[in-house]
């Protein structure tokens, strides 16, 4: 039984009345504990279960209130107060429905008595009914079978634990529904529904059995329902206990079956039959060829050679075994088959298949036997066995000259040997198959060893006794193919297991692994070479419709825009204003028309398979910041809010291609800023996680936004060329949709993952997987001496933020703490203060929700006299603010995402004392006067901007037509009157690539070595490594963008 003890605290004046109290007794099962007080103590409130408190004399509102802010939740709390008080409590607002009762003063001894008696009662009743509640769900969840309750209309109110393991549902899925929902069935079951009728009809409890319709097929269950009684004595549901006897009654209609099956072989061959007595003294019947079967001539002849139960002529090691099997049968109607072997006289010796039965007749027992003479059968299988044993040795003979390993093992018991392992390059299948092998152990190791963590669940299971006994039961030769990894090395082999020797006897098996590598790798190169080949043609065959239908629209819109605006330009050429803001859309439209080209020009190359990777050393904080710098225009022109993160990245190093994990990252981010209306949220996350390849790990980019969304439907396309989503909302923002599928396919060139979840009016999330290499250079130890165990705080309203800096932070030696709230953080300052334990580091970020970091290191500068460092993490540009921060005590900024090498070297350069910051200054400006260049451009336009873009920067220029004229100009010239060539690719007479080859060759050496430029539209990677082969020495993509223009000239003039 429970106990339960009780904490008594009585608050006010009238001592009596709780002396009266403390002599009533607590009832069986209870303790009580009292302690009074004539004011109200936090201590003893928070202790108490009940309190009982007297508000004569007392400010009733003010004590109740107290009582009530501090008591616990589950603390009873009773007054005893006058009417006049009680007036004053109903006009507090929620007052007396937190207060569990009220005893009306004036109050005599014995209805004090009596309103505390009543209180035990409830308290009791209340108790009783918590253990009876544990009595029923212990009793019915530790049973195996399944307990339900139902209501008239067939609801299921409660169910036990063994009744949702049945369903395969939780309780919270199965109460409160019905028979069809429950049972994975459209309608309810008639034959269950009419039995509960019954039951509730008659008031009674009813046996049966029924067969319940499941989504898994039929069940077979033995159910005992009762009627459930209602207060009033009527019937208000169903208590149920099922029994599942699906699997049992399935195996005894399969004994039944094979018994008859075979008595009606046994009747229908001509084999004996013999009936006797249950004792076996007296023989009731036997036909001829029982008698020949065994080797007797009559019944008087086996009667006199000692018959009883069992011949004399059965084998004396068989006889034992034979009487056993007869003496088990119990009741009229069992059977039992059983094997035994009889001698005659002559020596010959014949094997028997008996059957024997426990028959009824007239109210007496005898057996019937029937006997099968099956010697003839039993030597065929013999020689065949023997056959089957050559055969498998010459089988496994050949395993043995061709496997890199065979073994042997027995199925029954587990156990085997290595009967040959090849050379292994690293000895493992020595080390790992040697001595007495147990199947389970030495083969689960070699998965582990050896074999490819895709392929390992796979081999697992089809090494597993119960699969191989399956297997072999249908074929006696069973085979897998699975891929092994080996120091970084993978190579396909295949398992092959076959039967060995007598498997009525002993189930013995031969298992062989040798590599299929060579004619794996040849077939998947052939199959792969005809995907390819039918995968272009379906292509080529689409685009012809596709590309044109897309293109005509998406070109017309933005060539529309250039021609309306140029003509308005030209009518009101007076009017500067109206035509700066028509030039700036003509700029616009054309940079849309331009990327639209590009994206054109980029899906192409992907298509025909001409996209070339150019996998160099990154580094990954350099590409998040550039990123953050791209977009930092458009996030503010936009008026949203940017974060971005990175989480756990050791390996900041690695190598990829920057340009398209670059191009990948930005149309994510594009897209994200583009379709997210001011105010909005985009962000980008970098994780870095475990990755199951020596020097490798896998980077997760996740962009989000809180943007419009995308419907289900344009989901399932996004990655489609030219899908666009149609609806009002994005109809006027200008795209080319190719912008995804160009990342789906760079992501899959680069064997990463891409995923979307987007919901509309919500906001979409990309998450992009890569496996990059890292870096194998020996990294720094982050440790800065200095700051080893000192404490630092970052605050930061993200906890992944927070945890990531805190970890950095940990790893460079200090003791690191984190709060999501400014104001905690200038809390922790002042405790830290006060118990002179400071913290040497704060890192803060700029946008906190209850004060801005600026805010929060003016206050933390103030607390702690103003010395300590403090640096603010922002994802936006701070030099806007950088005056402020630094008169607020800033001492250093840091971009998100964060990364340990740079926390470290800030950290390392506002600790170090004896250095100075050097004063970042503007790069002087370069002045081109007075230098000459060459431009070769056969297209007379082309030639025309560039010459007014060039001289416009300070440039002297003079033009060749093609690659030929240029060569001749350079010749004739003087060494140093040209400072630097630019070069188109695509001209008549001689191409860019041969002119600059030709220039090359020059035997001028001063000539030869002057710098050129491809200033081209071949703008693709695999056009800029031509140009650098040919010999240029950089590329420039047309049209022109004037700051890349001038940028590329001063990197190579100075």
């Amino acid at each position: 039984m429970y106990h339960c003890h009780i904490n008594f605290f009585f608050l006010g004046n009238q001592r009596k009345l709780f002396k009266v109290l403390e002599g009533i007794p607590p009832l069986e099962h209870f303790t009580h504990e009292y302690f009074e007080s004539k004011t109200p103590y936090e201590s003893m409130i928070s202790k108490a279960d009940v309190i009982i408190a007297d508000l004569e004399n007392m400010d009733a509102a003010a004590t109740i209130q107290m009582l009530l802010s501090e008591k616990k939740p589950k603390t009873e709390l009773i007054i005893l107060a006058d009417k006049a008080q009680l007036t004053q409590l109903s006009v507090l607002p929620g007052c007396l429905s937190e207060i569990y009762d009220i005893w009306t003063l004036p109050l005599s001894e014995e209805e004090l008595k009596f309103h505390f008696l009543k209180w035990q009662q409830d308290c009791k009743t209340h108790k009783d009914y918590w253990m009876t509640s544990q009595y029923l769900e212990s009793a019915i969840n530790s049973v195996p079978n399944l307990v339900w309750y139902k209501t008239k209309d067939g609801i299921h109110e409660k169910v036990n634990d063994s009744f949702c393991k049945t369903v395969n549902k939780t309780k919270a899925q199965v109460e409160g529904r019905g028979h069809a929902y429950i049972w994975d069935v459209e309608h309810d079951d008639p034959a269950c529904i009419e039995s509960e009728r019954e039951v509730m009809t008659k008031k009674e409890t009813c046996i049966s059995e029924e067969v319940v319709q499941t989504s898994d097929g039929t069940r077979l269950l033995t159910t005992y329902k009762s009627p459930l009684y209602d207060w009033d004595g009527s019937v208000m549901g169903t208590v149920g206990i099922g029994i599942d006897i699906t699997q049992e009654n399935a195996y005894k209609q399969q004994l039944i079956a094979k018994t008859k099956t075979l008595e009606t072989l046994f009747t229908t061959m001509d084999c004996g039959i013999l009936c006797h007595s249950v004792d076996g003294s007296k023989i009731i019947s036997i036909n001829a060829a029982a008698l020949k079967i065994l080797g007797y001539e009559s019944q008087e002849e086996m009667v006199a050679a000692g018959f009883h139960m069992v011949a004399p002529s059965v084998l004396d090691e068989d006889m034992e075994t034979l009487r056993t099997h007869i003496q088990s049968l119990q009741k009229a109607g069992d059977s039992i088959n059983v094997a035994y072997r009889v001698q005659h006289d002559n020596g010959d010796l014949l094997h028997i298949m008996g059957n024997i039965k426990l028959i009824e007749e007239n109210g007496e027992l005898f057996y019937q036997r029937f006997l099968l003479d099956c010697t003839t059968q039993r030597l065929n299988e013999e020689a065949l066995r023997k056959q089957e044993e050559q055969r498998q040795m010459e089988l496994l003979h050949a395993l043995s000259i061709d496997y890199n390993l065979v073994c042997f093992f027995d199925l029954d018991t587990g156990k085997g040997t290595a009967l040959r392992i090849s050379d292994c390059k690293y000895n493992i299948l020595d080390e790992l198959f040697v001595g007495e092998l147990y199947m389970e152990d030495h083969l689960s190791r070699y998965i582990d060893r050896c074999v490819y963590e895709e392929d390992q669940e796979l081999l697992r299971t089809a090494l597993s006794r119960e699969n191989l006994m399956k297997k072999l039961a249908e074929k006696r030769v069973y085979s897998v193919n699975y891929r092994t990894i080996c120091y970084g090395e993978m190579r396909y082999f295949q398992m092959k297991a076959v039967c060995a020797g007598d498997w009525s006897t002993n189930c013995g098996i031969v298992l062989g692994f040798h590599s299929i590598d060579e004619e794996t790798r040849l077939e998947m190169e052939k199959n792969t070479i005809l995907e390819d080949a039918l995968q272009q043609a379906n292509r080529a065959n689409k685009a012809k419709s596709v590309f044109l239908s897309n293109m005509s629209h998406d070109i017309r819109t933005p060539m529309n825009a250039i021609m309306g605006f140029t003509t308005l330009a030209l009518s009101r050429i007076n009017h500067t204003d109206q035509v700066e803001g028509y030039l700036k859309k003509i700029m616009t439209s054309g940079n849309h028309l331009l990327n639209l080209i590009n994206n054109v020009l980029d899906m192409s190359h992907i298509e025909s398979g001409k996209m070339q990777l150019s996998e160099q050393l990154c580094s990954l904080p350099e590409i998040l910041h550039g990123l953050r710098n791209i977009i930092q225009a458009d996030i503010h022109s936009k008026q949203l809010e940017l974060y971005m993160d990175a989480i756990d990245v050791q390996n900041e190093n690695i190598y990829c291609d920057r340009l398209r994990l670059n191009q990948v990252l930005l149309n994510l981010l594009n897209n994200a800023i583009k379709y997210t209306t001011a105010g909005g949220i985009v962000s980008i996350k970098v994780t870095e996680k475990p990755c199951g390849t020596e020097g490798h790990a896998t980077y997760e980019f996740q962009v989000k936004d809180t943007g419009i969304g995308m419907s289900d439907e344009f989901v399932a396309h996004i990655f489609e060329p030219f899908e666009r989503e149609r609806n009002s909302t994005i109809s006027g923002i200008q795209g080319t949709g190719l912008g995804m599928a160009i990342t789906k396919n760079i992501v899959s060139m680069m064997n990463g993952t891409i995923s979307v979840i987007s919901k509309q009016n919500v906001g979409s999330e990309f998450t992009v997987s890569f496996t990059f290499r890292i870096s194998a250079e020996a990294k720094p130890s982050p440790l800065i001496p200095k700051l080893k165990g000192c404490r630092a705080l970052v605050v930061d309203d993200d906890f992944n933020t927070c945890d990531s800096v805190s970890y950095m932070l940990q790893q460079i030696g200090m003791r690191a703490e984190w709060t999501l709230s400014g104001k905690e953080a200038v809390l922790r300052t002042h405790q830290a203060v006060m118990r002179e334990d400071f913290y040497s580091v704060y890192i803060i970020d700029w946008m906190l929700p209850d004060m801005n970091g600026i805010e929060v290191a003016r206050r933390i500068q103030k607390e702690t006299g103003g010395n300590v460092p403090i640096i603010v993490l922002t994802a936006y540009n701070w030099e806007d603010i950088e005056d402020e921060a630094k008169e607020a005590g800033i001492t250093a900024f840091c971009s998100k995402p964060l990364f340990l090498s740079e926390l470290r070297e800030c950290l390392h350069s506002i600790t170090t004392t004896d250095e100075e910051r050097e004063t970042e200054t503007d790069d002087a400006k370069v002045s081109f006067h007075a230098e000459r260049l060459l431009l070769v451009e056969d297209n007379e336009l082309n030639q025309e901007i560039a010459t007014e873009i060039l001289q416009e920067a300070g440039f002297s220029v003079e033009v060749a037509g093609n690659g030929q004229i240029a060569v001749d100009m350079l010749e004739k010239s003087e060494p140093g009157y040209y400072q630097l060539i630019l070069m188109d690719v695509q001209m008549p007479v001689m191409n860019g690539y041969e002119a600059t080859r030709t220039i090359r060759k020059l035997k001028n050496t001063q000539l030869a070595a002057i710098p050129i430029l491809a200033m081209t539209a071949n703008a693709f990677e695999e056009d800029k490594q031509e140009a650098l082969k040919s010999g240029m020495n950089g590329h420039i993509a047309k049209p022109i963008n004037i700051d890349n223009l001038i940028n590329t000239l001063k990197r190579v003039l100075h």
